[in-house]
C-alpha cells in the first residue's frame, strides 16, 4: 500500500499534470521579484530598441518630408543662384572700378574724383564730379581720364560737386597738334562728343591720325575719323572722335593745367 501511495503522489506533482494557471502564477511571481530586486532591468534591456526605433522614425520622417519640400528647395536654389549672379556682377563692377582707378593713379598729381552724372543723365558734353571746393577743385582745372587723356575743363564748382565741360562741347576751343609731323591746329567742340579742326589739304592728314592737346606735354585727345572738304578748297575739316568713351568713364583726375582753354 505504501508503494501505491507514493506513486500517486508523484503523478500529481509531475510536469505533465501541472495546470497553466500554475505556470502563470509562477511567472507572475518571477516578474514581481525581478521588478522588486531590479526595477530598471526592463528599461535597460529595451532602451537600445527604443532609441533605434526613434532614430528610424526621424529618418523616415525626414526622408518623406524631402519629397514634399522639393518645390521649396528648387525655389531656394533659384534664389541663391540669383544672389550669386548679383554678387558676381557687383564684383565685376568693383574690378572695373579698381582697374579704372589703377589707370589714373600713375598720373594722379591732382584730385581723383568720381563721376556722378554723365550723358545722357547730364547735359551732353558735360560731366558732374563728386569733388568740389571742399576737395580743392577750382575753376579752370583740367580733367584727365585713364592714361592721362585730356577730357575737359572745370567750368563750375560747388562745395561738394563740380562740373566739367568737355572739349567736345560746342564753342570749346583748345590748341593742339595732329599727325606724325605734329602740325599745330585749333580744336573746336562740335557737340555730341565730336571734335573738329581745320587744316590745309597739303598737310596730308588722313583718318586714323592721332590728335594731341597740351596737358602738360602732348597728350592724345582723340583720333581723326573722317576728313571732309571741297576738292576745290585748299583746306579740309577734320572730324575727331575723343580717345575715351565718355559713357564708360567712372573716375577722373582733376589738376591745375596752368593755361585754361577757351570756354564756351
Amino acid at each position: 500500500m505504501k508503494r501505491t501511495f507514493l506513486a500517486k503522489r508523484n503523478a500529481l506533482v509531475s510536469p505533465a499534470n501541472l495546470s497553466w494557471g500554475a505556470f502563470a502564477l509562477a511567472g507572475a511571481i518571477f516578474f514581481l521579484l525581478l521588478r522588486l530586486l531590479a526595477p530598471n532591468f526592463f528599461w535597460q534591456v529595451f532602451t537600445p530598441l527604443f532609441r533605434i526605433s526613434d532614430t528610424l522614425a526621424l529618418e523616415s520622417h525626414a526622408f518623406f518630408n524631402s519629397f514634399g519640400d522639393t518645390k521649396m528647395l528648387a525655389l531656394q536654389n533659384e534664389r541663391l543662384m540669383n544672389e550669386n549672379a548679383a554678387l558676381a556682377n557687383e564684383n565685376q563692377a568693383l574690378l572695373q572700378k579698381s582697374a579704372s582707378i589703377s589707370g589714373l593713379i600713375p598720373d594722379a598729381r591732382g584730385i581723383i574724383a568720381g563721376i556722378v552724372a554723365r550723358p545722357p543723365s547730364s547735359p551732353y558734353d558735360t560731366l558732374v564730379l563728386s569733388a568740389g571746393r571742399e576737395a580743392g577743385v577750382t575753376l579752370g582745372m583740367g580733367a584727365f581720364g585713364e592714361g592721362g587723356v585730356p577730357l575737359g575743363v572745370v567750368s563750375s564748382v560747388l562745395a561738394d560737386f563740380s562740373r566739367v565741360t568737355l572739349f567736345s562741347a560746342p564753342g570749346m576751343i583748345v590748341s593742339g597738334w595732329v599727325g606724325r609731323m605734329n602740325i599745330p591746329i585749333t580744336i573746336r567742340g562740335a557737340g555730341a562728343g565730336v571734335l573738329s579742326a581745320s587744316i590745309a589739304r597739303s598737310a596730308g592728314i588722313a583718318s586714323g591720325d592721332t590728335v594731341f592737346a597740351p596737358g602738360p606735354g602732348m597728350l592724345p585727345i582723340g583720333v581723326v575719323t573722317r576728313v571732309d572738304g571741297d576738292p576745290a578748297s585748299p583746306s579740309v575739316t577734320l572730324r575727331i572722335t575723343p580717345a575715351l568713351n565718355i559713357f564708360s568713364i567712372a573716375w577722373v583726375v582733376v589738376r591745375d593745367i596752368g593755361t585754361t582753354p577757351l570756354l564756351p
